[in-house]
């Protein structure tokens, strides 16, 4: 089983924002599979045991993979992934776990896929790699940078929304990272 967590913030107050890439990826991943023949996808539901919402991919009885909001706000995103990563019992991160998240290193319409990765100061980032002991497992940094002020302190730019136009950006961005992945994940 795979397990493919975006990392974002829980709450109204932050959808649409930078640092919530991680779940409007998952959501765009999500409906990629809703009408594919043979493999289902369940809706969203909150699991209180992992303080997560989570979606099962599906074939037949099989569980391809578990996917992961954390809603313990970014900076303890670690604590609801272990805990699912050990009651699943996913083993082989490596090659069985993917993380989605904001990348201010990164200029908005581009993104990086790789493996093992430093988390370059992304809190999230740190989080999930403490709790798991490991960061051998494969990112998907989306680039949210396109400050005009760069004196904005990032841990503030992160939080705020996306403009209209950069949603289109960051929406076909994404379609492009899915592409890099989609082939993971039903392996």
């Amino acid at each position: 089983m795979k397990i493919i967590v975006g990392l974002g913030n829980p709450g109204k107050q932050y959808i649409n924002s930078r640092h919530n890439v991680g779940f409007i990826f998952l959501d765009a991943l999500r409906e990629k599979f809703l009408y594919q023949k043979g493999i289902y996808i369940t809706e969203w539901r909150l699991e209180d045991t992992f303080h997560s919402e989570i979606s099962f991919l599906k074939e037949g009885t099989k569980i391809l993979a578990v996917f992961v909001k954390p809603q313990t706000f970014m900076n303890n995103s670690g604590e609801a992934v272990a805990k699912i990563v050990k009651k699943l019992e996913i083993e082989e991160l490596n090659e069985n776990m993917i993380l989605i998240h904001d990348d201010l290193d990164i200029p908005l319409g581009e993104f990086k896929i790789q493996q093992g990765k430093a988390p370059s100061g992304h809190n999230g980032v740190n989080s999930v790699e403490d709790r798991l002991g490991t960061n051998n497992f494969k990112r998907v940094r989306i680039g949210i940078e396109n400050r005009d002020n760069k004196n904005i302190p990032g841990e503030d730019y992160v939080l705020t929304k996306f403009s209209k136009e950069e949603k289109i950006i960051v929406e076909e961005t994404i379609q492009k990272a899915i592409q890099g992945i989609l082939f993971d994940i039903i392996l």
